[in-house]
This record gives C-alpha cells, sequence and structure tokens, in this order.
C-alpha cells in the first residue's frame, strides 16, 4: 500500500512539476534567447530593450493604479455588503448570495464590452440618454480612461472580495462589538476601533488577491483600455507578441519574469494572511448567536443600493448584449429600435465558419479539458489530503503555484516550450496550458470533499482484498461526487470563457471563443460580437446544468433510489 502510495504521489510531482514548473522555466530561458528561432544563444540585449524603453515607465504606472484603484474598490464594496449582510437586518438578503455566485458565470471579456457599449464617448447608449436629457455637447463618461477599467475591474473582482470577506464577518463573535458599546462608543466608533481591525487578515487577504487578479487581467484592459491608448503590461506585452510586424517573444518574456515575480509573491504573502486568519478566530463553544444591527430609516434606501447593485453586475451586462445582438448597430431603445430588430447578426454568427470552428474548439476544451483536469485532480487531491509526506507537500506546493501565474505571462512561457515541439500551433498546446492553469481550480473542492471521507472506508476495501484503484473507482469516487461536480463545471466554464492563455497561444485553426469575441470588438461589429457573447454564456449555462443533472442522478444510482 505504501509504495503504490508513494509511486503515485512521485509520479504526480513529475506530471504536475511539468505544467507549472516548465513554462516558468521556460520564460527564464527565453527571457535570455535572442529569439524563438534562435533558442539559446543567450544574450542580455532583451532585458536592456525591454526595461530602457521610455513608454514601459507610463505603463508600470499606470498598471499600479489600475490594480491599486480596483482592488480598493472590490474590497470597500464586498466589505460594505457583507457587513449589510452578516450584521444588519436589511430585506432580501438572498441578493447576497446571488451577488457572490452568478457574475461569476459571465465571462470579464463580455462584462467589459457591455460597459462599453453603454459608457463609450461616441455612441455609448447610456450616454447618448444623459446627453439628450440633459441637453449637453460632449459625452458626460468616457469609459475608454484609467477609472473606466478601474471601475469595471472592481465590480468583477467584487464577488470574490466579498467569499474572503463574509464568512469572516459571519464568524465574528459579537460580544466584543456590545462590550465596546457598554463603554459608550457609538455604532460607527466600535466598527472602525474593533470590527475591521479583527477582520484585518480577511480585508488583506482580498485586497491581496483582487491585486494578483487585476495584474494578470486581460479582457478589461484590452476592451476598454486599448481604445483609450491607456495601457497596463498585461496590454504591453500583447502588443509586442501580437501586434505589429516583427513580434518579440525575447523581450516579453523579459517584462514577464517581472509580472510573475511580483503575482507569486503576492500570492504568498495571500496565503500567509489567509493562516494568520484563523488566530483571530473569536467564535467560542458558548452559545454564540449573532446580534443584528438595527438599520431602521436606512433599511429601505441601503436595499435599494444593493438591488441596483445587483442590477448593474448581472441583469445590465446581459440586457445590453442580447439588445445589441438584435439592433442594426449600436441605438438607444426606442421604437424605432425595436422596430428593426431581427435575427440577422445571430444568423451571421451561425454561418461564419470561424466562429463555428471557434465554437467547435472551446466545446471540445470544455468538455474533454474538464474531464482531463478534474481526473489529474482527483488523484492529486488524494495525495494532498490522505499521504502525509515531504512529497506531498510538495505536489501541494506545485499545484497551487499555478494560482499565482498571470495569464498571458504563462502563455509565453507555454509558447517557448511548444514551438520547440510538435504541439505548437495545435488544439493539444491550448488543452495543456489550459489544465496547466486551471488545475488549482479542480483541486480545491476536490481536496475539501476527500477530508470528508474516513480513511477506515479505504482501509477496509484494501482489507478484503480490493487493488487501490478498485478501492478508488468503487468507493471513493462515488463519495466525491458533490465535489467532482463542482470541481468540473468550475473547470469546464474557465475553459469555455479563457482568453488571456489564448491570445497567446491560439493560432489559426485553433481559434476559441474569446479569441473570435476579441476579433469582433477590435473591428467594432458589435452586434456579431453580442450574439457570440450570449451563446458563450447559454454554453457555460448549459454545462453546469448538465453536469448538476448528471451529478444528481449519479448520487440517486449509488444510494439505489
Amino acid at each position: 500500500m505504501d509504495q503504490s502510495r508513494s509511486k503515485l504521489t512521485y509520479s504526480l510531482v513529475i506530471i504536475v512539476g511539468f505544467l507549472t514548473v516548465c513554462p516558468v522555466v521556460m520564460l527564464t530561458l527565453g527571457s535570455f534567447s535572442e529569439g524563438l528561432t534562435a533558442f539559446g544563444s543567450f544574450t542580455l540585449d532583451k532585458y536592456i530593450d525591454a526595461y530602457t524603453n521610455p513608454a514601459l515607465f507610463e505603463v508600470i504606472v499606470n498598471t499600479v493604479i489600475f490594480v491599486l484603484g480596483s482592488s480598493t474598490l472590490a474590497t470597500v464594496l464586498a466589505l460594505f455588503l457583507a457587513y449589510l449582510n452578516t450584521r444588519t437586518d436589511i430585506p432580501f438578503k438572498f441578493l447576497f448570495r446571488i451577488l457572490s455566485i452568478i457574475p461569476m458565470m459571465i465571462p470579464h471579456l463580455l462584462f467589459s464590452v457591455s460597459w462599453a457599449l453603454l459608457l463609450n464617448p461616441s455612441n455609448g447608449m447610456m450616454n447618448i440618454v444623459l446627453k439628450n436629457a440633459l441637453f449637453l455637447e460632449s459625452a458626460p463618461f468616457n469609459i475608454y480612461s484609467l477609472w473606466g477599467m478601474i471601475l469595471v475591474e472592481g465590480l468583477l473582482d467584487l464577488p470574490i472580495a466579498y467569499l474572503i470577506i463574509a464568512p469572516a464577518m459571519a464568524s465574528f463573535d459579537v460580544a466584543l462589538e456590545e462590550s465596546s458599546r457598554v463603554f459608550g462608543a457609538g455604532t460607527w466608533r466600535t466598527l472602525f476601533r474593533v470590527t475591521l481591525p479583527v477582520l484585518r487578515p480577511a480585508i488583506l487577504a482580498a485586497f491581496i488577491l483582487g491585486v494578483v487578479r487585476s495584474l494578470a487581467s486581460f479582457a478589461v484592459p484590452s476592451v476598454i483600455g486599448m481604445p483609450g491608448r491607456v495601457y497596463v503590461l498585461a496590454t504591453h506585452l500583447y502588443e509586442m507578441i501580437a501586434l505589429g510586424f516583427a513580434t518579440d517573444y525575447g523581450k516579453a518574456a523579459a517584462v514577464g519574469m517581472s509580472v510573475l515575480a511580483t503575482s507569486v509573491t503576492l500570492i504568498f504573502v495571500y496565503r500567509a494572511l489567509t493562516a494568520e486568519s484563523e488566530k483571530y478566530v473569536t467564535i467560542s463553544g458558548r452559545g454564540y448567536r449573532p446580534t443584528m444591527v438595527e438599520l431602521k430609516g436606512a433599511r429601505i434606501p441601503l436595499f435599494i443600493v444593493v438591488a441596483l447593485l445587483s442590477f448593474i453586475m448581472i441583469v445590465l451586462p446581459v440586457a445590453v448584449l442580447f439588445y445589441t445582438s438584435l439592433v442594426p448597430y449600436t441605438m438607444v431603445p426606442s421604437a424605432r429600435a425595436f422596430s428593426l430588430m431581427s435575427w440577422k447578426h445571430w444568423i451571421d454568427v451561425l454561418h461564419d465558419p470561424l466562429s463555428l470552428l471557434s465554437l467547435k474548439n472551446s466545446l471540445f476544451l470544455g468538455v474533454v479539458g474538464a474531464t482531463l483536469g478534474v481526473a489529474l485532480s482527483i488523484f492529486v487531491a488524494y495525495v494532498i489530503v490522505k499521504v502525509k509526506t515531504r512529497a506531498s507537500g510538495v505536489l501541494e506546493s506545485l499545484s497551487y503555484l499555478s494560482f499565482s501565474f498571470p495569464g498571458i505571462v504563462i502563455g509565453v512561457g507555454f509558447m517557448w516550450f511548444f514551438v520547440q515541439t510538435p504541439l505548437y500551433a495545435t488544439i493539444w498546446a491550448l488543452l495543456i496550458g489550459y489544465i496547466a492553469t486551471y488545475l488549482p481550480y479542480g483541486i480545491r473542492p476536490l481536496a475539501s470533499a476527500f477530508i470528508q471521507v474516513h480513511a477506515h472506508l479505504e482501509e477496509s476495501s484494501l482489507v478484503c482484498g480490493a487493488s487501490p484503484l478498485t478501492t478508488m473507482r468503487r468507493i471513493i469516487v462515488p463519495l466525491l461526487i458533490p465535489g467532482i461536480v463542482s470541481a468540473w463545471i468550475l473547470m469546464a466554464t474557465m475553459f469555455v470563457r479563457e482568453l488571456t492563455l489564448s491570445v497567446v497561444l491560439s493560432r489559426p485553426g485553433t481559434e476559441v471563443l474569446a479569441v473570435q469575441i476579441l476579433r469582433f470588438a477590435d473591428d467594432g461589429l458589435w452586434g456579431k460580437l453580442s450574439a457570440l457573447g450570449i451563446i458563450m454564456i447559454f454554453i457555460s449555462i448549459t454545462l453546469v446544468i448538465l453536469a448538476t443533472l448528471i451529478g444528481a442522478k449519479f448520487r440517486a444510482v449509488e444510494s439505489g433510489e
């Protein structure tokens, strides 16, 4: 038994190590190489060219403002919502659960496009309405700016920040707040002197994760930043490798090394903060019951604010896309606009060979990639939870390493690797890159599920003569169905909407939905873009529903119902 576990552990260390360490090594070597065709001819010229570029300073300043601004916005909004949900008597608290889950189903690319359709300075629907209503000469808002990028990225990162802060807020012992009030402190003084300091690790963890996510973000900077000539590191790298006549992967790798180092460092800080937050647990064994703050006259106004935020994050993006897919060109909703509605853009997209190819490729990557990713995740999670050795600790560190990889940066690393192999410019290169990048999303729910499975079940099966593989197939996997379904849904939806890795690795014949949508955005084909975007959302939702139904049916069969 120990020997088979040892073989499995070392095999997984090699596989996961290849998936996570290989692109980093290739990125490093590539940054010192003269070019893709001269790999191994080492030079420092790429670093000199990259870091003496006068434009880089402005790009770094924009990046710092963008990541700090969007992370601050997401954290403040999440803290506000978490406090309302866990500490007050605000009505319809189900809205908070919707806010924390459903926006994650809307691809960042499409969310960005919807805001571009609403607030672009030339013909944004909301800008036109405000111009006409207020008799203005020019558009009041310009989404193609740094503040526009911060707004959209902040809203996109809000759900993740909320999922980190809300549980910490809910597990806070209100006796500390009550003691503060007994000594004469008001609600606001108690909030800033007692509640927030105790929640500091969770707040900082949410903020740092927001910084990592915005540093790796490509959808918002490409759709909103590039038209306004506001460049951050992600779009600066994209320009090096995708635009112009002479792409320079060595120079991109040199810049990417700094982004990667920053991101990995921040993830280590994030993990340290989440570990430190356990020291701040304040719930004891006595009867814990959180007391609610009565909002009184502010109850309805605050509920309206939350409802408006829900509308902005969930209803508005999808509604704008669907409306734009039906009208011949971007126009404000009116009687004339509704009379001109048709399915023309939908028909054009469904008859476009490139769109159909991207649809086919994304479906293949979503279904096959998620299935292979979950299969690997099962074994990795098993070793991490059940095999307590130094090698399993190494495997855990390797498996979570890719969580800190910015997609476009690690895509450059994979490019340096794949160009040396027959996998270059094939769908299999994308498949390997996707699994390597999103492996933590499969491992996390499965590791949680494995913790719930007692070791006695496995031991009993082995004692009765079953092999380790049979025990895994007949005993353990059926008990993991909820975790397997969650992991598959997460990976499948991520793969269908993936953009940052795809813009680097995708080549003619391997186009995916996100890349095709980005091309429509570059060409200003908003109707076709919206139609294809709605199809992408529909595919994601369908995959979620099918996986849930199959998981429920499998559980029913296993339980003999």
